[in-house]
């Protein structure tokens, strides 16, 4: 097991991954561990849902149909425009998507390129498995903060045990379709997919770093 320091300064996330599948027992293994995250008064909010095999490749048919012939949207949580971000936040997520079309060779005016990069989102970037995370619909919002501390260690988790994984905002878009098909109330909310695998070290996708802001930039120190 690598060092918690190493652990958190070397995640990144991943949207290219080999063949090789996550077994039911390492799986429950990360969650073992996750599930020591800490919540308001105990609450644990999360419930997940971790589709693989055959239910994993017949999800993503259906979601890429719903997303090629551009069915309506109906997410749980709402995905910000890019414009509803502060103008500093606003020109941080442009450069970001930029630098990144940059490293995998896909100019801004490749529709075509983009696309394709848009719709690996619906195939779970070949990921053998897709994770959805839900809490139960009458929640505050502040259970939203719990689950974003179990997704946390959720990831963190199966870093240490060489898995890679990506969170997709993109994916929860179709809540309604994603939570017949698992056959979940309808009453949860879905807040969260997120790709899990083996990575390809080798793929060009996976050689993107994001650039992180400074200490100084944010952190306020009183005393």
């Amino acid at each position: 097991m690598m060092e918690a320091y190493e652990n958190i300064k070397t995640r990144q996330s991943f949207r290219a991954f080999d063949s090789r599948p996550i077994s039911k027992d390492i799986m429950k293994k990360i969650v073992d561990i996750a599930r020591n995250s800490p919540s308001y008064t105990n609450s644990q909010p999360w419930e997940m849902a971790v589709v693989s095999g055959k239910q994993r490749d017949e999800l993503s048919r259906e979601l890429l149909k719903l997303t090629k012939r551009n069915a309506p949207t109906n997410p749980d949580i709402p995905l910000p425009k890019p414009t509803d971000w502060p103008e500093q936040m606003e020109k941080r997520l442009r450069e970001h998507g930029a630098r990144r079309l940059n490293t995998i060779g896909i100019e801004r005016n490749d529709r075509a390129g983009r696309e394709k990069l848009r719709l690996m989102n619906f195939e779970f970037y070949g990921a053998p498995c897709a994770v959805f995370l839900f809490m139960d619909g009458s929640l505050p919002e502040w259970s939203l903060f719990d689950m974003g501390l179990f997704a946390q260690n959720l990831i963190l988790s199966a870093h240490c045990f060489g898995i890679g994984s990506c969170v997709q905002a993109s994916v929860t878009e179709y809540a309604r379709e994603i939570k017949t098909f698992l056959n979940i109330e309808k009453d949860k909310k879905l807040v969260a997919c997120i790709s899990m695998g083996y990575p390809d070290k080798e793929a060009k996708l996976n050689t993107y770093r994001s650039v992180k802001k400074e200490v100084d930039e944010f952190m306020y120190w009183y005393e």
